[in-house]
């Protein structure tokens, strides 16, 4: 009798040990996502700071090129409205695209790329532009990371005991793959 309460106890701990370790470890990888997405979003506003002055800088050289600053201005408003990755990823699109714009006029205009000012600005955005794409695959591997141990057994069982949802991954904006157009005719 003692032996079978022993071993009774025993599964008990084993199984309780195994259930609080399989939650710290949906917690951690949770968190670590979180806190992905935080590196996302610190290279974003490091775009964010960079773009202002490379629209000064350029807009001194050209004024006539205005709907691309607009696009860009409205671009960092929505982003800076934005309260969900979902939302900020859409924003950080239509900078993308306003972004892509800009650089097109650039290429056109030997002025520009003769201003010591736009090149080294432009260094620093391409720099940027490096760096979010770094975290985006880190953000993304790591949404993969969590949400396979919430799919597979035995983590959806404690997933779904403790209320662990899904991550969404990050996604390119709609129309993003199309290289954007600017006529400067």
């Amino acid at each position: 009798m003692n032996k079978i309460l022993i071993g009774v106890l025993g599964v008990a701990l084993l199984v309780g040990i195994w259930v609080f370790a399989s939650y710290n470890g949906l917690v951690s990888t949770s968190e670590a996502v979180t806190s992905q997405w935080a590196q996302v979003e610190t290279q974003y506003q490091r775009r964010f700071d960079l773009i202002p002055n490379l629209v000064a800088s350029v807009k001194g050289i050209m004024n006539q090129e205005q709907e691309v600053f607009t696009a860009i201005a409205d671009a960092r408003t929505k982003y800076s409205g934005a309260t969900t990755p979902d939302a900020k990823a859409e924003a950080a699109g239509q900078v993308e695209s306003a972004l892509g714009r800009l650089l097109v006029i650039t290429e056109n205009y030997p002025e520009l790329k003769s201003s010591t000012n736009v090149q080294d600005l432009m260094t620093q955005l391409e720099g940027t532009e490096n760096r979010i794409s770094v975290e985006r695959k880190r953000y993304n591997d790591l949404v993969q990371s969590y949400n396979l141990k919430i799919k597979q057994i035995p983590g959806a069982v404690l997933a779904s005991i403790f209320g662990f949802k899904e991550h969404a991954y990050f996604e390119a904006a709609t129309g993003s793959e199309t290289a954007p157009t600017v006529n400067l005719e």
